[in-house]
């Protein structure tokens, strides 16, 4: 098993013989055995060691490896620009939540991407997910690197920062106090890493206004502010991807003249905070579909209607904005039979999560007493969740992905998740091909190029190595 450092100085002691820090520098001896064991002790350090200088060192480690072993953290921003003037279609970037084991998902995935030549793919993280999987930002970008750095995955890796969502309660309560909680996570995302970050203001969208203008008024107004705040933080040479959202994932289908109306607006405002800056790349809608599926009384998943045509044809009105098209929420739990169908009609992304959650709790080898320990956990910490007409089944599958930061170390640890990551893989390169991302790598590094930014090393770093 790993080892979880509980010092600074035990942390740089696990780095020998593949590493060591001089002149305030990552050095690398044994690029190898970095890659297959000190990378697991930073990445298991970085998770849950419970010292914080040590946790900091760990992820300057990381973050600085990463630099030195190919594997950016980059901004998807000029495939899109490139996709939105036509240069590049027929594919759809899938871009999938790691809620659970992330550094081992990470591996897979990027493990499964080199075999498959896939470079097109997005790792991210919802900020309601960061909260009850206890991964805050600077965690989960280092456990994506080191997934990438472990897979000796040598291209650019796209962290995306997920449903920057306003609260709709809070924000008629205090506007400017929830606006402040999105800017803040914006500026804490940008600050770890995160190069990719889809604002969703749409919760703000008010359909009982006269027109589409009005209705969609709140949401571009807010979206275009955050951009401007983003475009003023961005670290130099890089223009972080920005995704914006019409309509609230679950809700009614979205329509052209929302789609304009957002837009538009969008557009003017933007240009009224900071004239010249660069728009969202990206727009999500609501298609039919609805986060996590719709659990029926027996457990299973509700068949959806999803309705193809909105993505397409609002994909192309997006793309007459320089966007590079329609986002889809909400997919992992569709039938297999349907994923072909995005590329076809040139959706430009894919939301991947829930499915993934589920392949790991419900797997055949999953261990029984770990379930049995996670439906105790759901009836009594998160009853108060519960809906009167739920039936167990639902109850649990609505709730149980509270318990993955509870339950984090143990399912890091698993000892049967070799067998789990297997059929992960499985599916992932199932996904690859359906979404026609197979052979993407070239075109991903000819349009998007490593951009380096050294960090300076923490003073508990500097002052182990002064001592020893």
């Amino acid at each position: 098993m790993p080892t979880v450092a509980a010092s600074v100085s035990e942390l740089l002691a696990l780095l020998s013989p593949a590493a060591s820090v001089a002149a305030g520098r990552l050095v690398l001896a044994d690029e190898t055995a970095f890659r297959s064991t000190t990378i697991r002790d930073l990445a298991w350090t970085s998770a849950f060691s419970s010292d914080e200088a040590t946790v900091e060192a760990a992820r300057w480690l990381v973050w600085e490896a990463s630099l030195e072993l190919g594997a950016h953290s980059a901004s998807i921003q000029d495939l899109y620009l490139a996709r939105s003037r036509g240069e590049v279609h027929g594919f759809t970037v899938p871009a999938i939540n790691l809620r659970a084991q992330t550094f081992d998902m990470a591996r897979t995935i990027f493990e499964t991407a080199a075999a498959a030549g896939v470079g097109a793919v997005i790792l991210e993280l919802a900020r309601s997910e960061q909260t009850y999987t206890f991964q805050r930002p600077a965690e989960y970008a280092t456990s994506i690197l080191a997934g990438a750095i472990a897979a000796n995955w040598q291209h650019p890796v796209f962290i995306q920062g997920d449903h920057y969502q306003f609260n709709l309660a809070k924000y008629k309560a205090d506007p400017e106090k929830m606006t402040e909680e999105i800017r803040a996570a914006c500026r804490q995302a940008i600050t770890v890493g995160y190069r990719n970050i889809d604002i969703d203001s749409s919760t703000l969208v008010d359909l009982s206004q006269p027109n589409v203008d009005l209705e969609q008024r709140e949401n571009y107004q807010r979206a275009a502010e955050l951009t401007a705040l983003i475009r003023e933080l961005e670290p130099a040479g890089i223009t972080i991807s920005v995704g914006g959202e019409i309509g609230e994932v679950g809700k009614q289908n979205s329509t052209e003249p929302e789609l304009r109306a957002y837009l538009e607006g969008f557009k003017a405002e933007l240009e009224r905070r900071r004239s010249g800056a660069v728009g969202i790349s990206k727009v999500s809608l609501q298609t039919g579909t609805s986060h996590g599926g719709v659990p029926l009384p027996d457990g299973s998943i509700a068949a959806v209607k999803l309705d193809f045509e909105v993505i397409r044809h609002l994909g192309e009105v997006a793309r007459e904005y320089g966007l590079a098209g329609a986002v889809q929420h909400g997919a992992s739990t569709l039938p297999d039979e349907l994923f072909h169908h995005f590329p076809a009609v040139e959706t430009a992304e894919i939301h991947l999560a829930t499915g993934f959650q589920n392949a790991l709790f419900d797997n055949p080898v999953f261990p029984a007493e770990l379930t049995k320990a996670i439906d105790g956990w759901c009836y009594k910490d998160a009853v108060d969740e519960r809906k009167a007409d739920q039936t167990d089944e639902q109850f649990v599958y609505t709730t149980r992905k509270k318990a993955i930061g509870p339950f984090k170390r143990e399912l890091w640890d698993l000892p049967q998740k070799d067998q789990i990551l297997a059929d992960q893989g499985a599916k992932i390169a199932f996904l690859f091909k359906e979404l026609a991302v197979l052979e993407t790598r070239d075109m991903v590094d000819r349009y998007i190029k490593p951009v380096v930014h050294h960090r300076e090393a923490p003073a508990a770093v500097r002052e182990a190595l002064a001592r020893s």
